[in-house]
């Protein structure tokens, strides 16, 4: 027979109720920290190596996800709304989530836009190339503006901490620009053409001393259509320079870009590249630090012959 009394069993657990709130009251939830919103998944992957644990980060787009045409929910918009920061990556990019933006700025939420912090490059006049991503060298300017608006912008985070945190990532970011540097320098002049879905290596090819032969689909967006026109044109590119190898984006279907290879005469290879998304764990792609080594063996491995 158990001999504790109601009255006692619940004076027990009251006390630890007590002791229990005394030793755990002091800890933030994860809903009490800061929230970062940011949009794009390899910014995302970005600002967490930075904040660590001295935010919430909220990455919008999925894996694997288009960054031109993917959609949110209405609560992720709200949170874009209620956020200490919020971080874009500018130049056209979230051709998708332009309202919520919008509506975040009118309202004045803090943000950092990571194509105003970079030297810019042009498709063509008054059409700004938002890939920069694709230069580990203006994301170190990212990164140091990333830092600066964190400290700055959000309240409750330890600077000193972010600080230490930025610098070790800034030390990775060299190192990748290294290995990316040394992999290419080892491909033939005349073999270093690129031509992939769309326009997205204009970043590397100048830093890397690359040559952008075209694109299956015009300009920056996936959004936008190929005409029988741009094809011949690239088609004719192809077989004037000797290409031997396309890539295709994994955000994007490579129908067109097998299209391109028949249609050329040659045999070109086809090769996957990660280059607007990260993906899922453990596919070759789950960090920006990831997804840049993938990309460059997968470059310098097809352009070799």
């Amino acid at each position: 027979m158990n001999s504790r009394s109601p009255l006692r069993s619940g004076a027990a657990l009251v006390a630890a109720l007590a002791v229990a709130t005394t030793l755990f009251g002091c800890a933030p939830s994860a809903s009490d920290r800061p929230l970062i919103v940011v949009t794009t998944n390899i910014l995302g992957d970005v600002v967490e190596q930075i904040v660590g644990d001295e935010a919430e980060v909220l990455t919008l787009m999925r894996p694997n996800a288009d960054p031109h045409s993917f959609e949110i929910s209405a609560q992720e918009a709200s949170q874009i709304l209620r956020a200490d920061l919020v971080v874009s990556n500018g130049l056209g990019l979230e051709e998708g989530l332009q309202q919520h933006l919008g509506a975040a700025d009118d309202e004045g939420v803090p943000s950092l836009v990571a194509g105003d912090v970079i030297d810019v490059l042009n498709y063509s006049i008054n059409s700004p190339d938002p890939h920069f991503w694709t230069d580990p060298e203006r994301m170190l300017d990212v990164v140091a503006a990333l830092t600066d608006a964190i400290s700055t912008e959000v309240d409750g985070v330890d600077a000193a901490t972010i600080a230490a945190q930025a610098d070790d990532y800034t030390a990775q970011l060299r190192a990748l620009d290294e290995e990316m540097a040394t992999a290419f320098a080892a491909i033939d002049e005349g073999q270093r053409n690129l031509v992939t879905n769309h326009h997205v290596f204009g970043y590397l090819a100048q830093r890397f001393d690359f040559t952008v032969v075209g694109a299956v689909i015009p300009g920056g967006s996936t959004l936008a259509a190929p005409s029988a026109s741009d094809l011949r044109d690239l088609v004719t590119a192809i077989n004037t320079t000797g290409v031997t190898t396309i890539f295709a984006e994994s955000s994007q279907p490579d129908r067109l870009v097998q299209v391109l290879a028949d249609e050329a005469g040659v045999d070109v290879a086809v090769v996957e590249l990660f280059t607007e998304s990260l993906s899922e764990d453990g596919a070759g792609a789950d960090s920006y630090l990831s997804m840049m080594r993938t990309n460059t063996q997968r470059i310098a491995t097809g352009l070799s012959p």
